[in-house]
């Protein structure tokens, strides 16, 4: 009698084990890589000036819709680039579920047209209708979000040359 109550709990118990482990484990893999078209986001560079940044690049509605809200942080010398179905676009962009400060760098023809500095991430509940809204001077190609301070600590201003041929 009690090995015909030991051995199904034994046997319940190594299969609850065996799906922690395999839960644990495949929760590090990225399946986007298994599933063509799963996720619209790129990794690649541009160059202003001198310096390189690595850039994610969102090239769809929802991916741009998203861009970096709810992130806590930005590594270093990289950023969010915004690619649009059609160039020559007035996007307006807002800081909805930001939590941290950006530099935003309008571009058009490969030249910086504006930039707005030091957007500050908006007090946690702002409702959306009290965001502050942010465009270019003029219609652009693309829109790279970076760390506030960024435009300022490499001297890049409204101008200067984006290299964008590696995207």
């Amino acid at each position: 009698m009690v090995k015909q109550l030991l051995l199904p709990l034994a046997a319940v118990a190594i299969f609850i084990v065996l799906v922690g482990i395999f839960t644990q484990k495949s929760s590090s893999i990225d399946w986007s890589k298994y599933f063509s078209g799963a996720t619209s986001v790129q990794e690649k560079t541009v160059t202003i000036k001198d310096k390189v940044v690595r850039v994610e690049i969102v090239n769809t509605e929802s991916s741009r819709e998203k861009g970096l809200s709810g992130r806590t942080s930005l590594p270093t010398g990289s950023g969010m680039l915004f690619v649009f179905d059609t160039k020559k676009v007035n996007p307006i962009f807002w800081m909805r579920n930001m939590l941290i400060p950006l530099d935003m760098i309008w571009i058009t023809d490969g030249k910086i047209v504006s930039l707005n500095k030091n957007i500050p991430a908006p007090p946690a509940g702002t409702p959306d209708d009290q965001l502050d809204k942010f465009n270019a001077t003029q219609p652009v190609d693309y829109v790279l979000e970076v760390n506030a301070g960024f435009t300022d600590s490499n001297g890049i201003k409204v101008g200067d040359a984006v290299d964008l041929s590696k995207i």
